[in-house]
């Protein structure tokens, strides 16, 4: 067993020896020296044919790489493979290279980014809401059922029903948003595939559901009195008080009274009041009603030209002078030809604090036998006030309001509108010519700086997704240029649209030229007033009579929309100047 192995010792160790020998030339054998001769020999020999073969593979290789180069040379253009494109720079270190694509890529990018700073904060006041309405403690149960735990249910479900229905606009905001950002990111990619982007993939309860509807005014369950004058009895209109929206106030007023107490009313004479014939359609009053109604002074004049006398002068007011009637309006009175009774108060009323008063109070305090009769001006009072103020007015009529622009203001507005704003436009009433101490004396104040009125518009267009405003205001140019640049819309300015100064070669305008009409202040004023009237959501100035106007038509009209309010409704300016 062990003598393999000792023979495979011995036969390594003579194989070490033997290697080791050749390699340090210490074998001294003659015959070993001649076979050491004959194996150089024979290495040479060997290594020589080697070379040659070595040589031969170089070549081919060589030759190879050359026609691989040929090959390329004739075939590639080396010359843009291996140029390297540099961007031009300015001085300033800016890209110069003005490449179409990358310019709308980086366009599109940052308006999707600034669409979703937005979205992100519209969610943000979802959220808070939702918490205030938890808050309430409104519980929904039993599905649509609803429990509220407050003292008054009626009061509670309209605020839960407002605050839902504020809730389903937001919504619909963010959804009409994020489709805005989709087309945004995807208006670069020409070939969309299959997929139809104008498709509308929102939940059918959305469709046609608009965040700025129409309010139902339910003009068929109006409170309404008959209006049926005696012949020959009048109550003679006066209007003193402020301007020309006050004055219709004031005339909307006295014909409540007038249609109380059983008589026709006389519209002022222009030489003491406003020219109402110029703005108003004085016959529309009476055909809504199908009977005269309404004379206008001249016709009055006509029908009582033997005696021409105001029989009682029962004032209304008292304080701080009887009937708010000074002595430079009666003797304008007077310069008609008329000859006035003794001016006397009724009761103790102060224009600076009315009272409630009802049908009843003015029936025993005003009705008279005689043929003419005035109780001066009423702009300040408070009969009725719900019942007066109620969308189409008090009285009985066919038409949808009783006092309205002409028929060429309103004809001449829907031709303005048409050229200039289209049939969805916010319009905005904005008041600013001494209005700021007149509100700074309100608690509290309603003169806003022009930042904060901005940002309140901006919230507006966005609600309303109109991308127009028309800006009816007596501001000064540097206000409405602040103005216009901090109205912003999915970050492009929206433009505030004013009427222009006339021009020949601009149509809209061409009534009121051709009657006469034009550069009449007071026609114009009424002109913004019907423009208003007519848009999608109006936006108006809190404690001005102008603005009360515009929405009196809008509701008489069936135009009011949900999105409707004052300015900045519920903010408080946020710098207000000290008292003098």
């Amino acid at each position: 067993m062990m003598e393999p192995q000792s023979s495979g010792e011995d036969e390594d160790r003579e194989n070490l020896i033997t290697k080791s020998a050749t390699l340090n030339g210490v074998v001294n054998s003659p015959n070993h020296r001649r076979r050491s001769a004959f194996q150089v020999e024979d290495a040479r020999r060997s290594s020589f044919s080697g070379d040659s073969c070595q040589f031969k593979k170089r070549y081919i290789l060589v030759v190879s790489l050359l026609v691989l180069i040929l090959v390329l040379y004739f075939t590639t253009d080396l010359k843009n493979m291996f140029q390297m494109h540099m961007p031009r720079m300015n001085n300033d270190g800016n890209n110069n290279d003005n490449n179409p694509s990358i310019n709308r890529m980086r366009e599109s990018e940052l308006q999707a980014l600034y669409l979703l700073k937005q979205q992100e904060s519209d969610l943000f006041k979802m959220w808070n809401d939702i918490t205030l309405v938890n808050k309430s403690k409104l519980n929904i149960v039993d599905n649509n059922s609803v429990n509220l735990s407050s003292v008054n249910d009626n009061a509670a479900a309209s605020l839960s029903s407002s605050v839902l229905e504020d809730l389903k606009s937001r919504v619909f905001s963010q959804i009409s948003m994020n489709k805005r950002i989709q087309g945004v990111l995807l208006s670069l990619h020409e070939n969309k595939g299959d997929m139809d982007f104008n498709e509308n993939y929102t939940d059918a309860s959305f469709i046609g559901w608009n965040r700025c509807k129409k309010v139902d005014q339910r003009l068929s369950e109006r409170r309404t009195i008959e209006w049926n004058p005696i012949p020959n009895k009048y109550l003679f209109a006066i209007c003193v008080s402020g301007q020309m929206s006050n004055h219709l106030i004031c005339l909307e007023k006295h014909i409540f009274f007038a249609a109380l107490l059983n008589r026709v009313l006389v519209i002022p004479s222009t030489k003491v009041d406003y020219e109402f014939q110029r703005v108003l359609d004085i016959e529309h009053i009476n055909s809504c009603l199908g009977r005269k109604v309404v004379v206008t002074f001249e016709e009055f004049a006509e029908s009582k030209k033997d005696h021409l006398h105001i029989d009682r002068f029962m004032c209304y007011f008292s304080l701080p002078q009887p009937c708010f009637v000074d002595d430079d309006h009666v003797k304008k009175l007077k310069d008609l030809g008329l000859s006035l009774s003794k001016i006397e108060a009724i009761w103790s009323e102060d224009v600076k604090q009315p009272k409630q008063r009802t049908v009843q109070d003015v029936l025993s305090k005003f009705s008279s036998s005689d043929d003419v009769i005035a109780i001066g001006d009423v702009f300040f009072a408070d009969v009725e006030r719900e019942w007066v103020m109620q969308p189409g007015g008090p009285i009985a009529h066919k038409c949808k309001t009783l006092i309205e622009p002409s028929r060429l203001i309103l004809l001449t507005a829907q031709r303005f509108i048409q050229t200039f704003l289209g049939n969805d436009f916010v319009a905005l009433h904005f008041r600013r010519h001494g209005f700021l101490k007149f509100c700074n004396a309100k608690k509290p104040s309603c003169f806003y700086p022009i930042p904060q009125a901005a940002e309140c518009m901006n919230r507006v267009v966005e609600r309303a997704n109109s991308g127009v405003i028309y800006l009816s205001t007596d501001a000064a140019e540097s206000e409405t240029g602040l103005l216009q640049s901090l109205v912003v819309w999915n970050g492009k300015i929206v433009p505030l649209v004013q009427r222009p100064v006339r021009n020949s070669a601009e149509k809209w305008d061409a009534l009121l030229y051709r009657h006469g009409l034009d550069g009449d202040s007071q026609v114009e004023a009424m002109l913004d007033k019907t423009i208003c009237a007519l848009s999608s959501v109006f936006i108006g100035t809190s404690g001005s009579t102008f603005t009360e106007d515009i929405l009196r038509l809008r509701k008489g009209w069936g135009l009011a929309s949900v999105c409707d309010e004052y300015l900045c409704r519920g903010e408080v300016p946020n710098f207000i100047a000290e008292d003098e």
